[in-house]
């Protein structure tokens, strides 16, 4: 089963003050374990960038004013999400700015049928608890380092690794390479992943089908 997880940065908090998204990032995952199919872009929010959110991910008035504008990518990212599961931490906020994008330009809007609210699972399962993407990073022991401030694609990236662990799926780390840019301005090549599933062969069912026999024999007869 594919999923998309998502984040966006914005240039303010509520879409009623005219705020705007200036990043998305999204990774695809695959039966819990991250494909190489990335889609991330910067964008051009058409207006000032406010000092909270400046101080939350630091993208200037100056950095986005070269970058596409959400119309310019749209077809794109609806492509991209389409038929799948979208995991968000703090569905309620993305959603509303990208169903404000895509109202602006009169394209249909994201059901939220399709969404799976990390935030509202860990709500339910730690009530009373630190639920922010750093607190379950701390809780599941998931390295955070990188996140000096907030970025779209490590964001995914961090709550890849925490929505496995909120749904019981945690299995020992691997490492594997990939050659994603998960930061215009970091680049990291190594990732840990949390699940590898390995299938029995036809062999393999067929000796456990006899195992199975033999102790049943044994046991009962």
């Amino acid at each position: 089963m594919k999923e998309i997880v998502l984040d966006t940065e914005t240039t303010g908090l509520s879409v009623k003050d005219g705020h705007r998204i200036v990043e998305i990032g999204c990774i695809e995952i695959e039966d819990l374990i991250p494909t190489k199919n990335v889609f991330h872009c910067y964008l051009n929010p058409e207006r000032k960038v406010s000092e909270s959110a400046l101080k939350v991910h630091g993208y200037t008035d100056q950095f986005l004013a070269n970058k596409k504008k959400f119309i310019d990518i749209a077809d794109d990212f609806l492509k991209f999400i389409k038929g799948k599961k979208i995991i968000i931490h703090n569905a309620e906020f993305d959603i509303s700015h990208l169903n404000n994008e895509l109202s602006l330009i009169k394209k249909n809007t994201i059901s939220k049928e399709n969404i799976i609210d990390t935030l509202e699972i860990a709500r339910n399962k730690y009530p009373g608890s630190g639920i922010s993407l750093d607190a379950l990073c701390k809780r599941f022991k998931i390295d955070n380092s990188r996140r000096k401030k907030h970025s779209a694609l490590i964001d995914c990236e961090l709550l890849s690794k925490v929505y496995i662990n909120l749904i019981d799926q945690k299995e020992p780390f691997f490492q594997f390479k990939k050659d994603i840019n998960l930061n215009a301005r970091e680049n990291s090549d190594e990732i840990n992943y949390s699940k590898k599933i390995i299938k029995p062969s036809t062999n393999e069912l067929e000796n456990h089908k006899e195992f199975l026999k033999k102790e049943f024999k044994k046991n009962f007869f």
